[in-house]
């Protein structure tokens, strides 16, 4: 058995039972991996795929059990690595951070030009997609880190980290008749125009949601995106009047808008961290969760590792 065997099943199986895309993956031959696959087949003496003909259809109900194992070694094998290289290169290496546009974009940028200032030798990655997407990427190895508000405590395999909380502004255009009320902004107000704001899955839609119910009002939502920068265009073309995080408001730079504070009418959210439990964590990981979120030291983060009871 060798680990080059239990990346082909992995990978296999990552990639929708679609051996020439896993090949691609790779970088190694559609053939090659179909052998080796069978030649760990044949050591176990079971079937991990069920296959039609040449092509896998299925996994096997004890091929889930291996697949569950092999991508266990895999994980350990990757640990054992990163112990010898925190001795070895203590200040070189990789970093991938899974996350959002949003915390891409107006959350992390001080934190990573610090963290680049300190370890100009590590090389940092940020992949963005979905609060489900990048949840994924560190349940399979992809990413080391995720940073959400969202999806985190949905994934046994993940600890997840508290880092700070959030509200929400209303943007409108300079000449919006919003900006003329003389007193505290109401979600009826908000209600009366047209709303853009995030995609159900992203930044806390949810409690946007909630509020507009239990104020027993039914918003008029024209348009969702999953970048708040595109919900800020759009507004800005008098499409609707925007729902964003307060932190992605910029002034000078969102010139033809204005925002509006609406951190009383909605529960504030929270953008946490999400590591997976059973991960071995270089030194520089650790200093790059203190610069995003400073109370979270090696010894908070270690004690949400070893406990298996985050709300």
């Amino acid at each position: 058995m060798k680990l080059q065997q239990l990346r082909y099943l992995v990978e296999v199986a990552k990639q929708g039972l679609n051996v020439s895309e896993a090949a691609e993956k790779l970088h190694t031959s559609q053939p090659g991996i179909s052998k080796q696959i069978r030649l760990l087949e044949d050591e176990l003496g079971i079937q991990v795929f069920i296959r039609n003909g040449k092509r896998v259809v299925a996994v096997s109900e004890p091929g889930k059990e291996v697949l569950r194992i092999a991508g266990n070694i895999l994980r350990e094998a990757q640990n054992l690595k990163r112990v010898g290289d925190e001795f070895s290169r203590e200040s070189e290496g990789a970093l991938t951070i899974a996350t959002t546009h949003t915390q891409a974009r107006y959350a992390l940028p001080a934190t990573i030009a610090e963290f680049v200032r300190r370890y100009p030798k590590v090389k940092l990655s940020i992949k963005q997609g979905s609060p489900t997407q990048i949840c994924e990427m560190v349940v399979t190895g992809e990413a080391d880190l995720a940073v959400a508000t969202e999806g985190i405590a949905l994934y046994k395999e993940l600890a997840m980290l508290p880092c700070y909380e959030w509200n929400r502004s209303v943007v409108v255009p300079q000449d919006h008749p919003l900006l003329g009320l003389d007193r505290p902004i109401t979600l009826a107000d908000i209600a009366a125009y047209p709303i853009v704001t995030y995609d159900f899955a992203f930044a806390g839609r949810s409690k946007i949601n909630k509020a507009f119910e239990d104020a027993g009002l039914e918003p008029n939502v024209v348009l969702t995106a999953i970048d708040t920068d595109v919900i800020k265009t759009y507004v800005a073309l008098g499409l609707g009047v925007g729902i964003i995080a307060t932190m992605a408001y910029e002034p000078q730079r969102d010139l033809t808008l204005r925002a509006i504070d609406a951190a009383h009418l909605f529960d504030a959210s929270t953008t946490k961290i999400g590591l997976r439990r059973d991960a071995y964590l270089r030194g520089f990981a650790y200093s790059f969760i203190e610069i995003f979120a400073p109370h979270l030291t090696r010894q908070v983060v270690d004690g949400s590792l070893l406990s298996r009871d985050d709300d």
